[in-house]
């Protein structure tokens, strides 16, 4: 065992294990029917406590803002396991590949990532295509006349408001979180001072 572990007390890190496994199994069937690389896999990582957060206080922090879990890579992975179960998500996906397609800087990249995005999401029977209006597609469709980091903006924002105003709340709801989300109270209410100090 690391020294830096060895310094928690042993129920401290029983209780981080059972917080893993939990989500794990929460998990578990999205990762099973997943076809879509890393977005559908929960990766365990010690990212949350670099950030000076601890898992628990991460997975409570989902309920206090939509930005929050967009924020959170285990949020993400969560939220995205949630909506495998409502075979809704094509939105968090499309919200997701917008993202990266807005880090591209070679102009080359940028056209045919752009048009990939469209065929996959926007275009009329596309595969995942996401729920939005005639007009914001027609107006995206015309945003890939001229690519631009900017041009899914629109459909990426009606997209993004869906999923706040529709999945989210429902994802707060769910047993699955529910339960991840009183056993993170819990363990937070448990934990002493001290031992919140080392995370």
């Amino acid at each position: 065992m690391c020294r830096t572990l060895s310094a928690f007390p042993t129920n401290c890190l029983e209780r981080a294990k059972e917080f893993k496994t939990r989500l794990g199994i929460f998990l578990h069937k999205s990762e099973l029917g997943s076809g879509t690389g890393s977005v559908g896999k929960f990766e365990w990582d010690s990212k949350h406590s670099k950030e000076g957060r601890n898992f628990s206080e991460d997975v409570l922090g989902w309920r206090e803002s939509f930005d929050l879990l967009l924020s959170s890579k285990n949020g993400v992975a969560a939220f995205h396991a949630f909506l495998k179960t409502e075979f809704s998500e094509e939105n968090l996906e499309f919200w997701l590949a917008c993202e990266e397609f807005r880090k591209l800087r070679s102009a080359t990249k940028l056209a045919s990532r752009a048009h990939r995005i469209f065929e996959e999401f926007i275009c009329s029977e596309a595969p995942k295509e996401v729920n939005i209006d005639h007009e914001t597609r027609e107006l995206t469709r015309t945003n890939l006349q001229t690519p631009t980091a900017m041009c899914f903006d629109v459909a990426q924002g009606k997209t993004r408001t869906l999923m706040e105003k529709d999945s989210y709340p429902r994802f707060l709801k769910s047993p699955a979180y529910r339960d991840l989300a009183a056993q993170a109270a819990a363990a937070s209410a448990s934990a002493s001072p001290s031992e919140r100090s080392h995370t």
